[in-house]
């Protein structure tokens, strides 16, 4: 941690970047823009019906040909669109169960070299799918882009775009970690509270930025289509078992869909901060435990990240021993900010997910418990409960005065 290059270079974390790939590739070398191909048409075959097909007909490529770890990121987020668009199809029900060993073996293959499960994961469809449309141009909104898209129109790329530009706002918190940590260790009050100001500015940058889904992400569309293709296959009652991975392994394997609580930046406010989400708890899977099992769906070197900063200093109890009114309130501006931020994220949930399952009971007619199973977070969890803990527990790191 005393070296801050250092430290962004052994984790993967970029100074502009943050926790996101900077200048992810666009291209794959011969034979693997094949998968290239499908990925990007995948709206047009998924309509057509001829996605499957297309899929089937792939030849069974070994991953040794992909050098370096850009290339073996793309061919990681190509399969993973193409494994979601096979397994949910039109997303009217009609479901595969098994992935045919023709993608299922390199994207196992590749999943093992880098470290990820073999599913579309925050890491893949936020962090690794963009670019700038003019590569001089600024990092906005405007100028960006994503690789691949499913169904549902712009919608995709509003939801990844603004979830990588609240990455984006928060990574430059991230560079002032290794002054705190110094801080905290050579009882430096006023470098400390610095440090910590810039904190607070970046997460307030993060919820501004968080803002803009209204203005990008249609809440119909996202319920309705893209939420289909973003579903795991754990905790899912359409695929109870989870999927078949042909060729790779001889029993269904179950996988969560890409979350929010895959995204290191949080959880690492979160350790920084003192935020510990308690194990236990009336839930089946506390908010606790589901957080540590996201972190498996995290590149290696970002768990390795949140690790360390587990072993460093506590900023907390520095805080509340120095007993300093003002360090206290420069502290607490950080937990409100996180706060703000999980206030924030749970009425997007309400009226991208809650509000629309509800709508969607009414006019099947059902009763409102049947809309549970519409609730759960694509990472297969209940949304409600989850989030109302994780706010909960950041309130109560607040330090109270006196």
């Amino acid at each position: 941690m005393e070296n801050s290059w250092k430290m962004f270079e052994e984790f993967h974390i970029d100074e502009e970047m943050g926790f996101a790939l900077p200048n992810p590739l666009v291209e794959l070398p011969h034979p693997y823009d094949a998968w290239i191909s499908i990925a990007r048409n995948l709206p047009q075959l998924i309509e057509d019906g001829q996605l499957r097909a297309e899929v089937e007909k792939l030849a069974t490529l070994s991953t040794d040909g992909l050098e370096g770890h850009k290339e073996q990121r793309l061919g990681h987020l190509a399969l993973g669109y193409l494994t979601m668009a096979y397994v949910w199809g039109r997303g009217d029900g009609d479901i595969r169960k098994v992935l045919p060993s023709n993608i299922a073996i390199p994207y196992c293959q590749l999943s093992e070299k880098l470290g990820l499960p073999p599913i579309l994961v925050y890491a893949d469809c936020v962090l690794a799918n963009w670019k700038k449309k003019d590569p001089s141009g600024p990092m906005t909104y405007e100028n960006m882009d994503i690789l691949f898209s499913f169904p549902g129109g712009d919608c995709g790329k509003g939801f990844f775009l603004i979830s990588l530009l609240v990455e984006m706002a928060a990574a430059s918190a991230i560079k002032v970690i290794p002054i705190i940590f110094k801080a905290v260790q050579c009882e430096d009050s006023e470098t400390l509270q610095d440090a910590l100001r810039e904190i607070a500015s970046c997460l307030k940058r993060a919820l501004e930025r968080f803002h803009q889904i209204h203005d990008y992400v249609d809440p119909n569309i996202f319920f309705n289509v893209l939420r289909i293709y973003l579903s795991g296959w754990k905790g899912n009652p359409s695929l109870p078992e989870g999927l078949l991975y042909e060729g790779v392994w001889d029993t269904p394997k179950q996988f969560a869909g890409g979350s929010a609580a895959q995204s290191s930046v949080f959880q690492c406010f979160d350790v920084l901060l003192g935020v510990q989400h308690a194990a236990g708890g009336a839930s089946s899977v506390s908010a606790a435990e589901f957080l540590q099992e996201m972190r498996t769906y995290m590149p290696p070197a970002h768990r390795n990240f949140l690790r360390s900063l587990e072993s460093g200093p506590s900023v907390r109890e520095f805080v509340l021993s120095k007993g300093d009114a003002s360090l206290r309130e420069t502290y607490n501006k950080c937990v409100q900010a996180m706060v703000s931020l999980r206030k924030y994220h749970f009425q997007i949930v309400t009226k991208y997910i809650l509000i629309p399952a509800r709508r969607k009971s009414k006019e099947k007619g059902t009763s409102k418990g049947s809309s549970k199973s519409e609730d759960k977070g694509t990472g297969g969890t209940s949304l409600v409960d989850f989030l109302k803990t994780v706010r909960r527990t950041t309130e109560r790191t607040l330090l109270k005065e006196g």
